[in-house]
């Protein structure tokens, strides 16, 4: 008998992988979790029946979520995950020594113990001294906060139940507040391609920029996400991504990649054409 498991990316779109065998599942207070065993992509994390990230991949995401601002200001000492209940982000950031504190707010404990036990690749530093974790709602912790971190990392699930409250005009307005004067926002701005999708990363987009000075969207090719095409949003209170990337620095902490460098760094910033005139509409 033959398993698949299959993600609908729109009503006429439809992703399927192999599975080998069904790991984990449970319904937690806010979503359902399953982690499954495929052939092709190692082991997935879904939620609510969304793939959040493969074995395989997840190199890709995680690395361009955190090296992209780390490498533009190596000073950063305090980070904010918001989501990212998998590890992934949290075990990129542990690899900087400056680092010194690393809070993560996660709404649901369930998605960070069951990643403890069956993706021990990405939640392999959740251990790690420096880091904090909040088992509560983003959206309220990050309310009561006020100039405490250089870098805020969204690691959000799409745009609606658990994740919904931090894709608001209210949520990004916090994020500004509690970043430093020379605070860094990153976060997962969805896909462009498909109309769903580039609907979310117009609003997200045009949300966030009423706060942030400096404003950049920068896209990677993630296999297993809907279209491959996968955006990402950088904003700043006062560093240019490009402008200010400090290459030298950076290369000198001789941290191992698998997709980022620096190179990738400048050209992840050159959008399409059709993603420019996306932005436009926002």
């Amino acid at each position: 008998m033959e398993l698949w498991y299959t993600e609908e990316h729109t009503k006429n779109v439809r992703f399927s992988i192999k599975v080998d065998k069904h790991l984990y599942s449970s319904q937690s207070e806010f979503q359902r979790i399953d982690i499954m065993e495929s052939y092709e992509f190692g082991r997935f994390l879904a939620l609510d029946g969304c793939m959040m990230l493969t074995e395989k991949d997840e190199f890709i995401y995680h690395e361009m979520m955190v090296h992209v601002p780390m490498a533009t200001n190596p000073e950063i000492e305090r980070v904010l995950v918001i989501g990212g209940g998998d590890g992934g982000a949290v075990r990129e950031l542990c690899r900087y020594p400056n680092i010194k504190q690393i809070d993560l707010v996660e709404i649901d404990q369930m998605v960070v113990e069951a990643c403890k036990t069956h993706l021990q690749q990405t939640a392999c530093d959740l251990e790690d001294s420096r880091v904090n974790i909040h088992y509560e709602d983003g959206l309220k912790f990050i309310r009561r906060i006020e100039h405490v971190y250089d870098l805020i990392i969204v690691d959000s699930t799409d745009p609606f139940g658990p994740g919904e409250g931090l894709f608001t005009r209210e949520f990004y307005g916090n994020c500004y507040k509690a970043l430093t004067d020379k605070g860094i926002l990153v976060n997962q701005h969805e896909s462009p391609y498909y109309k769903v999708y580039a609907q979310s990363l117009q609003k997200a987009h045009e949300r966030v920029e009423g706060y942030f000075p400096v404003i950049k969207l920068y896209n990677a090719h993630i296999p297993t996400y809907p279209s491959g095409n996968w955006m990402f949003g950088f904003a700043s209170k006062v560093y240019d991504p490009i402008k200010d990337l400090d290459e030298d620095r950076w290369m000198a902490l001789d941290i191992k990649t698998q997709y980022y460098n620096a190179d990738v760094h400048k050209g992840s910033f050159a959008l399409p054409n059709y993603v420019k005139k996306l932005l436009m509409k926002a």
